[in-house]
C-alpha cells in the first residue's frame, strides 16, 4: 500500500499540529515496514526529518506550498496526484477542495464554530468573514468525502456529530500523548533570567481568546487581594499578537505576573517540575495537552470543566467553572493550600497518564489506513 501524509506542518514550530504530525510519522514508521510512505514536506532539509529520512520505506516529496492558500488548492493537489497513492492522510482539515483521491483526515476540533469571532484573528472584519466562510465550506466537503475521520477525543467526536451531522461510523478516536518527556536531553531552565522564584503557578500555551487568559488575570487579582496568595503567575507561550494584547491589560502589569515568551521543549520539564500548580482556564479544547504534560511531572492541576478536559484529565485535576472568576479563585486557592487534595491529584494523575501513548496512536492510525482501502 502506498500512503501519503501531509507533513508540511511537521515540527514544534507549528505548535500542537506540528508535533502531532512529527510523533505520528515517527511512531508509525517504527511499527510499519511493509507499506510505502510519501511524506509531503516544505523543506527536505528540515532537522525534524533527520531521524526518519533514511528509512527504506519513505519518500520525501517537496511541497513548499503555504497552507490555506490558492496554491494549496491546485498545485498541491497535482503534486499529490502525481504519486498515484492508495491513500492520503491529511492531519488537518485543509484538504484541497477538488482532491478526489481516497483519504482520511484528522479533525482536531471545531473551534471555528464555537469561537468564530473577529477578536480571535488579526484579519479585518471582511477578510475574516470570507476566510471563516471558506473554511466552513471546505470542512463540510472534507467530512463528507473522507473515508474516515480521526478525532482527538470523544468530546470532539460528538461535536462533529452534533455540528456537522457526520455519520458516527466514520469517526474514530485516537488519543494523543504528552510531547514533553523527562530525558537526558532536558536542561535546567534559567529561572533567574526572568526573576522567577521556584514557587509559582504555571500556564503553558497560546493566548487566543478562547484560552480565557484575561479571566485568569482577573482571578489572580482576586487571589492576591482576597486569599493573600504570595506567589508568581508564570505564562509560557510564543510571543504573538494575542500575547502582546494580553500584556497591555492593566492587570498584567503586576510584578507577580511573568511572561517568558517561547521556551524550547528541552527546558519545559524543568519549568513543569518546579511549578507549585498548573492552571488551565480554557473555554474550549479538542484535546488539551499542556495540563496532561503537567500531570506527567507530578504537578497538581486545576482546570476548566469545559469541553474535553474532564475526559482527558480524569480525576487528576480539580475543576472550576471557567466563566466564574470567584469559583476559579476558590478552586485555585484550595489546590495551593490543601495538602491532602494536592497529594490526591498527583496520585490520580499517575494513574491517568498511562492511558496516553504515541505508539498506541500510531497503531490505531495504521489500522484506520488498512480499513480505508
Amino acid at each position: 500500500m502506498k500512503i501519503g501524509i501531509d507533513c508540511r506542518m511537521i515540527g514544534s514550530k507549528n505548535a500542537g499540529m506540528g508535533r502531532y504530525i512529527e510523533q505520528l510519522v515517527k511512531n508509525i514508521l517504527e511499527i510499519d515496514t511493509n507499506n510505502q510512505y510519501c511524506l509531503f514536506v516544505k523543506d527536505r532539509a528540515d532537522p525534524v526529518l533527520n531521524k526518519i529520512k533514511d528509512k527504506s520505506n519513505i519518500k520525501l516529496i517537496t511541497a513548499n506550498i503555504p497552507w490555506y492558500s490558492f496554491a494549496e488548492q491546485f498545485r498541491f493537489k497535482k503534486i499529490i496526484n502525481k504519486q498515484k497513492l492508495d491513500l492520503m492522510h491529511f492531519p488537518h482539515f485543509n484538504v484541497p477542495y477538488f482532491f478526489r483521491g481516497n483519504f482520511v483526515v484528522t479533525i482536531h476540533d471545531l473551534i471555528m464554530y464555537h469561537f468564530s469571532r473577529a477578536e480571535a484573528t488579526t484579519l479585518g472584519p471582511i477578510r475574516f468573514w470570507l476566510k471563516d466562510m471558506a473554511h466552513r465550506i471546505l470542512l463540510h466537503q472534507v467530512v463528507k468525502r473522507a473515508t474516515y475521520i480521526i478525532s482527538t477525543s470523544y468530546f470532539s467526536r460528538q461535536d462533529l456529530i452534533n455540528v456537522l451531522l457526520v455519520d458516527p461510523k466514520k469517526i474514530i478516536v485516537t488519543y494523543q500523548a504528552p510531547f514533553v518527556e523527562n530525558n537526558k536531553n532536558n536542561l535546567d531552565f534559567d529561572f533567574a533570567k526572568f526573576n522567577i522564584k521556584k514557587d509559582f503557578v504555571l500556564y503553558v500555551g497560546n493566548a487566543y481568546p478562547h484560552k480565557n487568559l484575561e479571566k485568569l488575570l482577573l482571578v489572580w487579582d482576586i487571589l492576591e487581594k482576597k486569599y493573600n496568595i504570595e506567589k508568581q503567575l508564570v505564562l509560557v507561550g510564543r510571543e504573538n499578537y494575542f500575547y502582546e494584547r494580553l500584556k497591555k491589560n492593566k492587570l498584567a502589569q503586576k510584578k507577580s505576573i511573568i511572561f517568558t515568551g517561547y521556551i524550547e521543549d528541552k527546558y519545559l520539564p524543568s519549568i513543569y517540575s518546579n511549578a507549585s500548580l498548573y492552571v488551565f482556564p480554557s473555554l474550549y479544547e479538542g484535546f488539551g495537552l499542556p495540563p496532561l504534560e503537567a500531570q506527567v511531572f507530578s504537578v497538581p492541576v486545576v482546570s476548566s470543566n469545559s469541553s474535553c478536559l474532564p475526559e482527558i484529565l480524569g480525576e487528576g485535576a480539580l475543576y472550576f467553572d471557567p466563566d466564574s472568576a470567584d469559583n476559579m479563585a476558590n478552586v485555585i486557592n484550595t489546590a495551593l493550600t490543601d495538602r491532602d487534595i494536592r497529594y490526591d491529584l498527583i496520585q490520580n494523575a499517575r494513574e491517568n497518564s498511562p492511558r496516553f501513548s504515541w505508539l498506541k496512536l500510531a497503531k490505531d492510525t495504521l489500522d484506520i489506513y488498512k480499513n480505508s482501502i
